[in-house]
């Protein structure tokens, strides 16, 4: 048994990269399977950088999504933690029963079969949004990566349409380490919810009376705003380096969207590693011992680009109990807007050349690029 080799380059630097260039994924990858690295809160983290690996910590039930079990030392701030279990019901911090029993309760809401019946709805609201951007020269970036999710988002719960502003707004306090505003965040996510609950028809209603016996109003209204602001947070990034690439390519036919869109994920995973994982004992991953309470990670990122046929590994919607309940809706989602940009807008065309987009790697926070300047009617 031995101790994880250090990571020879810190896998939480910020950095302003051309869209394209792969960045330090070649060199984590060769560090080893395991590697630790300086927390973004202090103190070590170990990262997982392989696939089978990956898989079997992310099935492994002594790694736990609870932030009770973080270390002592870190700021809940800081480390950009969830309240714990105790404190919030969420799907992201629960494990085991109480996990399965809250993913039972969404996971018809958001199954590829009933996503595909809002096909048509999405592709209008894509079709809505691009139409009204100006004519000029348009930043993609600007707004309409982050509207077009949080439309769809609030529409299929039942938000009313004059309440998306309030989301996007919303959206935009969580980014920072400010309580204050995640307090003022929060409170305008409770009134989405409302909102939500009270127009008697959506996605909202329907959770709420498929949610486990005893979840309460402000219980709900956290569940909700986790469905508002990951449908956003990942949809936003992987729509610009979709997009940037539809346009990029030149021409191309509707059968080639599916793979634009799978591969797109896989080399751009729009969260680059899972959410934090801490051991709930001691154990032993791939001959490294990990003390009690230690924060593992996967880099999705470094492990999809892992050469290999077909591309290599995809765990951009992770693995394990904890898969994205809401990867059908993210892909039918990118698809929907690939498919309007290409046959209602076939003289779009970027407004820079490809080459000098660039994306900015934040770590944690995932990578987005920094602008993608449009010329929509060519």
């Amino acid at each position: 048994m031995s101790s994880a080799p250090l990571a020879p380059v810190d896998p939480f630097a910020v950095a302003v990269r051309p869209l394209d260039e792969p960045g330090n994924a070649a060199t984590l990858r060769a560090a080893g399977p395991i590697v630790q690295a300086e927390a973004p809160a202090g103190g070590p983290v170990w990262i997982i950088t392989e696939e089978a690996l990956a898989r079997q910590a992310l099935a492994d039930d002594r790694l736990v999504k609870d932030p009770a079990w973080a270390p002592r030392s870190w700021n809940r701030w800081a480390a950009g933690l969830e309240p714990t279990a105790a404190e919030q019901l969420s799907l992201t911090t629960l494990d085991g029963p109480a996990h399965t029993a809250l993913r039972r309760a969404h996971t018809p809401l958001l199954s590829a079969r009933r996503v595909q019946g809002y096909a048509g709805r999405i592709g209008s609201i894509a079709r809505e949004l691009l139409t009204a951007q100006a004519p000029g020269p348009v930043d993609l970036m600007d707004e309409f990566t982050t509207r077009f999710p949080l439309a769809v988002i609030c529409e299929l719960l039942g938000v009313p349409d004059d309440r998306v502003d309030q989301a996007i707004a919303a959206c935009r306090q969580l980014n920072g380490e400010d309580p204050a505003a995640f307090a003022a965040a929060m409170a305008a996510f409770s009134e989405l919810a409302e909102a939500a609950l009270a127009s008697g028809d959506g996605m909202a209603v329907e959770l709420r009376e498929r949610v486990p016996e005893g979840v309460d109003d402000r219980e709900l209204h956290y569940l909700l705003f986790g469905l508002i602001f990951a449908s956003q947070i990942t949809t936003d990034a992987a729509l610009g380096f979709l997009l940037a690439r539809v346009l990029a390519d030149g021409p191309i036919g509707a059968d080639a969207i599916d793979g634009l869109v799978t591969d797109g994920l896989r080399r751009h995973p729009p969260a680059p590693f899972t959410l934090w994982r801490f051991t709930r004992t001691a154990l032993e991953l791939s001959g490294v011992r990990l003390p009690e309470r230690a924060p593992v990670l996967v880099d999705i990122a470094v492990i999809n680009t892992a050469p290999g046929p077909a591309g290599g590994p995809d765990l951009t919607f992770g693995a394990g109990p904890h898969f994205c309940v809401g990867a059908q809706l993210a892909q039918l989602e990118l698809r929907a807007v690939a498919e309007v940009l290409v046959t209602d807008f076939p003289r779009a065309r970027l407004a820079v050349p490809y080459a000098d987009l660039r994306r900015t790697d934040r770590g944690m926070q995932g990578s987005r690029l920094t602008a993608l300047p449009v010329l929509l009617r060519g």
